[in-house]
């Protein structure tokens, strides 16, 4: 089992597999916070040249949460453009301080507007959503949340509507954002093409349905060597590294990268054949046809590690990763309807 932060032990699977069953997610108390944090306009930043940029300020939310807690082990997911994470109540006032602090460092810093918000799970169950979590254990050294339930997408339509804003800092204060790294390192496909792909239930599609496409999609990509993982498996120190990672540490990196992940649908950046592509995209339409799915993929010729935070092991990192050619962002501009793209 392993622990939330502060609520019941969840346990930790650590074949993918496990996390898209429905009845391994486990409700986060009434009582419990749901942070979100989302950049205005991320794809018309993205169009402009600022992927980086915008994937610093998301996976900055993660950093700032970690360092005024104290510790990384608190339920989060990174979403290129933003994140969200779960807290007990006992942290809404540093939770509320970190991010509005974070608001005005991406609006001072980067000139990027970040939408940040929190809500309790009660607020979202009221409204007939839930957030339930598992783990997934990718290596010894990290260990990720899921999340499931609908609720976190809830959230942040929420936060475009303006509900549940927080105001960006006044006096200047800035985020703790202690490491956090960004390395933007490419990663060739060596089996074709690098894939990124984002799949979501459609609305009022029971959760055994989705489950069961995206077993199928999960069952065409762990045929491929070493499960379609984007990175090699050995890895040395880059010459140009621009992160300060122990030498001896680079051999698990590709372990500790979250090439996949549920997040109240999959997240998927996978390297494999044009004929694993092809089978993916016919099994999607297909579920999208009978009104199960939306979806979005796209191809490109390499993986890129983006940015790394802290894990709850003091001895590890937790390292974040994308298509190079827009990756997720991209894909997203493929699903109808999807939110995401019009603010």
């Amino acid at each position: 089992m392993h622990n939330t932060g502060d609520a019941t032990p969840v346990r930790a699977y650590r074949e993918f597999s496990r996390v898209l069953d429905p009845d391994v997610y486990e409700p986060l108390p009434d009582d419990w916070l749901i942070g979100i944090t989302d950049v205005v306009n991320s794809t018309g930043a993205i169009r402009a040249g600022r992927y980086e940029d915008v994937n610093y300020v998301g996976a900055s939310a993660i950093a700032a949460i970690g360092n005024a807690r104290g510790d990384f082990d608190f339920p989060f997911v990174f979403r290129g453009d933003g994140a969200a994470f779960a807290l007990a109540p006992g942290g809404a006032a540093m939770a509320a301080s970190a991010l509005r602090q974070l608001a005005a460092f991406a609006r001072d810093r980067f000139g990027l507007d970040l939408r940040v918000g929190l809500l309790t799970v009660r607020d979202i169950r009221d409204h007939g959503q839930d957030v339930r979590i598992a783990r997934y254990a990718a290596s010894e050294n990290a260990t990720y949340a899921m999340f499931t339930g609908g609720g976190l997408k809830w959230a942040e339509r929420q936060l475009k509507q303006g509900r549940y804003l927080l105001s960006p800092e006044s006096h200047g204060a800035e985020p703790d954002l202690t490491g956090l790294a960004c390395e933007w390192r490419p990663f060739p496909s060596r089996q074709g093409q690098i894939l990124s792909l984002l799949a979501e239930p459609a609305d009022d599609v029971t959760p055994e349905r989705f489950a069961a496409v995206a077993r199928a999609v999960i069952a065409v990509f762990d045929q491929g060597p070493r499960q379609s993982h984007p990175l090699p498996e050995e890895m040395g120190v880059p010459k140009d590294a621009r992160v300060r990672v122990a030498p001896e540490r680079w051999a698990g990196v590709a372990a500790s990268s979250d090439f996949r992940k549920y997040d109240d649908g999959l997240r998927l950046t996978v390297d494999c054949t044009t004929e694993q592509i092809d089978r993916i995209e016919a099994i999607l339409a297909a579920a999208k046809a009978r009104g199960e799915v939306i979806f979005g993929l796209h191809r490109q010729s390499h993986a890129l590690m983006t940015c790394l935070v802290p894990s709850a092991r003091p001895d590890a990192h937790l390292h974040f990763l994308d298509g190079m050619d827009g990756g997720y962002a991209k894909a997203a501009e493929m699903m109808v309807p999807r939110e995401r793209l019009s603010a």
